[in-house]
């Protein structure tokens, strides 16, 4: 067992100093729409640098605010980026650490560790930046949480919506989905592109979302058909591009953030 997965992109995606950080997060978050409506159950982020994608991904994080003392784990689910994966990788650590300090890892779902799609492999954990890059915003506004980290590789969206039901019952449970959206396009056809994504999200229709639409495909198309079978609402909180905060419009990587809630109307598509 590996005791503590360290942080690999402090100082890159994010600022590595403590107070650095914490003024960063709360300076984007305070910029966020002020949050309103029920506890969100699941919410969808963007995992690019804070500089290109943190302000989108705040507009999420504000709206779990009202709720701070509400949530006492949290499942991170994202794609990964350097380790080739077959199914879904749990860590063996006992907590993740970042600048502001360390996040324990629940050790008792291993009901999900039976599910033969979830294995132990610390190695997809290591340098990941798709999970690490939540990790503050959660720090700063969640009271107290266990983290459930899992990194989606090739693995069936079945298989990841299965592995959400299973821990679906606990209503003090949020599901995290980390993934940007449309790469390297011109701006105005990665907005064309990334407008229809989010259409797709709002319907909770998965089989209009590959991989050319999103980095996290597989994970977010597992968390719609979990969250069709439960009858959630889409409701979309913010869809920008890297042209929109930062750099130019040549070649952009696109951002989104949603939540869904079991009350709320479903916004439509900007």
């Amino acid at each position: 067992m590996i005791r503590i997965r360290e942080a690999a992109v402090a100082g890159s995606f994010y600022p590595a100093d403590p107070g650095e950080l914490h003024s960063a997060v709360h300076r984007l978050l305070d910029a966020a729409p002020a949050p309103a409506g029920p506890a969100p159950r699941a919410l969808i982020v963007p995992h690019a640098g804070y500089v290109y994608s943190g302000a989108v991904a705040a507009t999420a994080y504000a709206r779990l605010q009202p709720y701070h003392a509400h949530y006492r784990r949290v499942v991170l689910l994202g794609p990964c980026h350097g380790v080739a994966v077959r199914g879904l990788a749990a860590s063996s650590a006992g907590a993740f650490r970042t600048p502001l300090g360390e996040v324990p890892v629940q050790r008792c779902a291993s009901e999900i560790l039976r599910h033969p799609a979830v294995s132990i492999i610390d190695a997809a954990h290591r340098a990941e930046h798709s999970l690490e890059v939540q990790l503050p915003f959660l720090q700063e506004v969640l009271a107290s949480f266990e983290l459930l980290p899992l990194v989606v590789g090739d693995a069936d969206p079945e298989d990841v919506a299965a592995v959400i039901d299973v821990l679906w019952s606990d209503p003090e449970t949020l599901v995290v989905v980390s993934s940007d959206l449309s790469h390297y396009l011109v701006y105005e056809e990665a907005r064309r592109q990334d407008r229809g994504t989010c259409r797709a999200i709002e319907r909770l229709d998965p089989a209009k979302i590959g991989h050319q639409q999103a980095c996290g495909a597989t994970p977010l198309r597992g968390l719609l058909i979990a969250a069709r079978r439960r009858g959630l609402q889409c409701v979309t909180l913010d869809l920008r591009n890297s042209g929109d905060t930062s750099g130019s419009r040549a070649g952009v990587v696109g951002y989104g953030s949603w939540m869904f809630v079991e009350e709320a109307s479903c916004d439509q598509a900007a």
